[in-house]
């Protein structure tokens, strides 16, 4: 099942099959039901990010390929940081490049969508609070991310936080492509099984130190491949079966 948030023809939430969305009664998160009114066609909204995170958690150098290209170690225990929920974009909008960086980078992500509070998660009932999956792309500003030596600025930008286009509910998150282009060129291509730490796991550490509320967001790290971002260039995030994430790049 294919959940989408969307603007116009009735703001809401909605189940998009066959390039139309059936409107839900209120929020998916308190149950998906349908209000039986007539579908819209996708073509006749706009989509926003597919929910609305109080926390967005980022999971640094998960992939070892990630950690080796920046020369940096492999954790021995998942790296978390936040980014904060005014990062967030919706699909089709402009990542707004800042004047304070001259190096902000695309990062592709597989991201995990909560579906239920939740604290201290076992590992064997972890995958039970997912409610579903979307493509991400945690924008980072390089070179502050290096000069601050934490990460809250270079990742938390207006804008450094596309989302979307839809939550996937029924996606296997442990053998999923996870491809990012640039003007249609591929820049990151990898795996979620060569992820240091699986889905599971990351719940498992995350709610260790925090709730998670429906609709939080996990995003589990990046592919090697990481690279540059300029005004007019697109780039696309690609999470095997939960559709693409494609914004434009401006210098506002």
């Amino acid at each position: 099942m294919r959940i989408v948030r969307y603007a116009g023809h009735g703001d809401g939430y909605g189940v998009l099959r066959d390039g139309m969305i059936f409107p839900l009664a209120g929020s998916p998160f308190d149950g998906v039901r349908e209000t039986g009114a007539a579908p819209v066609a996708l073509t006749a909204v706009q989509l926003l990010a597919p929910c609305q995170p109080s926390k967005i958690v980022g999971i640094g150098r998960n992939y070892a390929a990630h950690a080796a290209e920046h020369h940096a170690p492999v954790p021995t225990e998942p790296l978390i940081f936040l980014k904060p929920p005014s990062a967030l974009l919706a699909p089709g909008a402009a990542i707004e490049l800042t004047p304070l960086s001259a190096q902000v980078e695309h990062e592709g992500e597989l991201v995990v969508v909560i579906g239920r509070r939740c604290r201290h998660v076992a590992l064997a009932q972890a995958l039970d609070v997912v409610f579903g999956y979307t493509c991400g792309n945690d924008v980072t500003a390089r070179d502050l991310q290096r000069k601050d030596g934490q990460w809250a600025r270079a990742k938390g930008f207006d804008t450094f936080c596309p989302l979307g286009p839809w939550i996937e509910t029924a996606l296997d998150p442990t053998q999923v492509e996870v491809t990012c282009l640039v003007n249609g060129a591929v820049r990151q291509q990898g795996t979620t099984a060569d992820l240091i730490f699986s889905v599971a796991q990351l719940i498992v550490h995350v709610t260790q130190a925090m709730t998670l509320e429906p609709g939080d967001v996990i995003m589990t790290g990046t592919p090697a491949g990481v690279g540059p971002l300029h005004p007019g260039d697109e780039v696309v995030v690609r999470i095997g079966g939960s559709g693409e994430l494609r914004n434009p790049v401006i210098l506002p």
